[in-house]
């Protein structure tokens, strides 16, 4: 009876992990887009992604992407990452990244680390096979690193034998076409590298679940708020209209949601004012 009642449990969690998106938006400093049949949208928390899409981040922004299967991927300021490849098997999940520009960051959580997943990440000329583990890497001009915090990864450029790192702190680094010896960094200076992934405080990052909001104007009528709304959207803000009714009065307004914090809905009230047509942005929440 247990062994029946363990499989049909089996069986509903992977229903469950197929029904799920392969990818979703977790968090998003702004601004950041997302490119799709030759359409950009700015993300928003809880946006779905597929395989072709392309995340583009601009100056100071930070994205996170959450995979089906537990692992996180993070975007520094002026990337960008396409999603080549995302397949959520029930026996297997497999994914292929491309870093075209920018630092990242992989990350795979302690509960997802037993999950079967075949991953990829190429950057540049050089490509990286994940089994489960965390690492950060950079790819600039003609220059990329890739390296490891925990667990262990294959790193290796096209036409060379791939070489595994599996102590934390180990350091790859391809420059001007040419591989460099394997080496060590120290801890401060991946630390450094770190936030260059990490959300940052203060910066008016919406994140899931956030719920304060951000009211950019507001109107009688719906037509004059479009200007705005287009301005912020184009910016790579996720800004939206919407209705508020106050007793018989309707009115509209241009918000942009999901801010988990009063102070960071302020922080992003300091950046739009006075900018893509906003005058008098308030906090709701």
């Amino acid at each position: 009876m247990k062994a029946l009642l363990l499989a049909l449990l089996l069986g509903v969690a992977s229903v469950q992990a197929l029904a799920q998106p392969a990818a979703v938006i977790d968090g998003v400093q702004m601004p950041a887009w997302r490119e799709r049949d030759g359409k950009r949208v700015p993300l928003v928390p809880g946006m779905e992604l597929r395989a072709g899409d392309r995340i583009v981040t601009g100056k100071d922004s930070r994205v996170l992407v959450k995979l089906s299967e537990g692992s996180v991927v993070k975007l520094g300021e002026n990337g960008r990452l396409v999603l080549a490849e995302l397949q959520p098997g029930k026996e297997l999940f497999r994914a292929a990244l491309q870093v075209l520009e920018g630092a990242f960051r992989f990350t795979t959580d302690i509960a997802a680390k037993a999950r079967k997943r075949e991953v990829t990440v190429r950057v540049e000329q050089v490509t990286i096979g994940i089994r489960g583990t965390d690492f950060w890497g950079r790819s600039r001009g003609e220059r990329q690193i890739v390296c490891l915090l925990e667990g262990a990864i294959q790193v290796g450029a096209a036409g060379e034998q791939p070489v595994t790192m599996d102590k934390p702190r180990q350091f790859y680094q391809r420059d001007k076409g040419k591989t460099q010896p394997v080496g060590f960094v120290e801890a401060k200076q991946l630390e450094q590298w770190s936030l260059e992934t990490d959300l940052q405080a203060g910066k008016g990052a919406l994140r899931s679940g956030g719920r304060f909001s951000v009211q950019l104007a507001a109107a009688d009528k719906e037509e004059p708020l479009r200007a705005v709304r287009d301005q912020l959207r184009k910016a790579g803000y996720p800004a939206e209209i919407a209705q508020r009714k106050q007793g018989d009065k309707l009115t509209y307004i241009v918000r942009i949601r999901q801010l988990p914090s009063r102070e960071e809905a302020q922080a992003l009230v300091d950046q739009v004012k006075g900018k893509f047509g906003v005058k008098d942005p308030k906090v709701s929440g």
